[in-house]
């Protein structure tokens, strides 16, 4: 019985024997409740701080080109994604003295001395980085309301006064001790984001502590990587800076071996897959990587248009690249030297149907789609 089967029962319970027993059970769900808080509480140590814009771009720039810079975007966070136009609204916002969120850095420890009290950015890289360029005339204004005869100007356009008090604009930093372990950190990333639209999903995985397991260090990381598989699935710039291609490889293995097993919410699907399977040895990466490349070479060989819909087309879709590479990769397993002579069906209404963005995450449409590949070339 859980807590609300309890309460539900204490509710309408009027034995008096019976509701003070009840009532005792509530005692120790409370009681278990406050023991697992207490274990699992993170007792992490802050301090809060200004730093003016000056001194936060100069931790940030003295040192990057070397990475020895003392202020760092570490790995596990996402590529630069945002346009100029939301850049150009932060540096509204700063010029216009309004607040921006804390930026969450980190004291990190080090064995190099010369790398030793470096500081990380746990959430604020995009924020950081923005006003970098900015400072360093890489960003022109646009697009900006309140102030729009800034629109088209770069930092060295401002008049000298207004560049001195631009760059003494106080910048609030919560900068975490160095008793917050990489675990810690990545875990406060992936709460700071998991609510946020900015973020996609993979973005996020990759943040927490999912991004260090070895299935996505030495497996989905360098499958994604591979320059066949950018050839065969094309994306936009922007879906390659939103981490679309790491989640077409997360989604092949996961499904590749869990598709039966799909329910109908991808996220969790594919969160439960990262953790049951985080932590693989070397030979079981090597035969997924395998598997991965030997799909590609299929697909590069009898696929004209590889996993897009035509020859010309400059996108992948997911259910379509699902289908193809899962369906691919499980009729390889029951014959490895499979040879189609037909691939009519790729162009078929039965095919396109069941590829179609309605109802395309559906337990059955998975199932369905992934299988209809298998068979057909099995058949063929």
């Amino acid at each position: 019985m859980d807590i609300l089967e309890l309460k539900a029962q204490l509710k309408s319970e009027e034995d008096p024997k019976k509701r003070a027993d009840l009532l005792a059970q509530l005692e120790v769900f409370k009681q278990n409740a406050e023991e697992q808080v207490r274990a699992e509480q993170k007792d992490v140590d802050f301090e809060t701080k200004e730093f003016t814009v000056e001194l936060l771009v100069n931790k940030y720039h003295s040192g990057l080109e070397d990475d020895t810079n003392e202020l760092f975007v570490p790995d596990y966070q996402r590529d630069f994604v945002w346009s100029e136009k939301r850049q150009s609204r932060l540096i509204e916002s700063l010029i216009l003295g309004f607040p921006i969120p804390y930026i969450f850095t980190a004291d990190v420890l080090s064995e190099d001395p010369e790398l030793d009290g470096r500081i990380e950015i746990v959430d604020g890289s995009q924020r950081v980085r923005t006003i970098h360029a900015f400072i360093h005339n890489k960003l022109t204004l646009q697009d900006l309301k309140s102030l729009s005869s800034l629109n088209g100007f770069n930092f060295q356009d401002l008049p000298l006064s207004r560049q001195r008090r631009f760059m003494r604009i106080p910048v609030r930093v919560i900068e975490l001790s160095s008793k917050c372990n990489e675990e810690t950190r990545r875990d406060l990333f992936e709460r700071i984001n998991s609510g946020s639209d900015i973020l996609k999903d993979m973005e996020v995985r990759k943040g927490s502590e999912l991004g260090s397991t070895t299935l996505y260090t030495q497996v989905i990381k360098p499958c994604s990587a591979i320059p066949q598989f950018k050839e065969l699935a094309p994306l936009s710039e922007a879906k390659e800076k939103r981490d679309e291609r790491l989640e077409f490889t997360l989604r092949f293995f996961a499904y590749l071996d869990n598709y039966q097993k799909f329910d109908h919410s991808v996220r969790d699907f594919l969160n439960d897959y990262m953790s049951a399977n985080g932590n693989i040895d070397a030979a079981k990466q090597e035969l997924m990587k395998t598997e991965f490349s030997n799909m590609l070479n299929f697909v590069e060989k009898y696929f004209p248009a590889g996993f897009r819909k035509t020859v010309t087309a400059k996108s992948t879709p997911r259910v379509r690249f699902e289908s193809i590479a899962v369906g691919t990769a499980l009729a390889l397993r029951l014959d490895p030297h499979l040879a189609p002579k037909n691939l009519d069906w790729i162009s078929s209404d039965k095919f396109k149907d069941l590829t179609t963005s309605d109802g395309a995450n559906s337990r059955v449409k998975v199932i369905e789609r992934i299988e209809y590949v298998r068979d057909q070339l099995l058949e063929g």
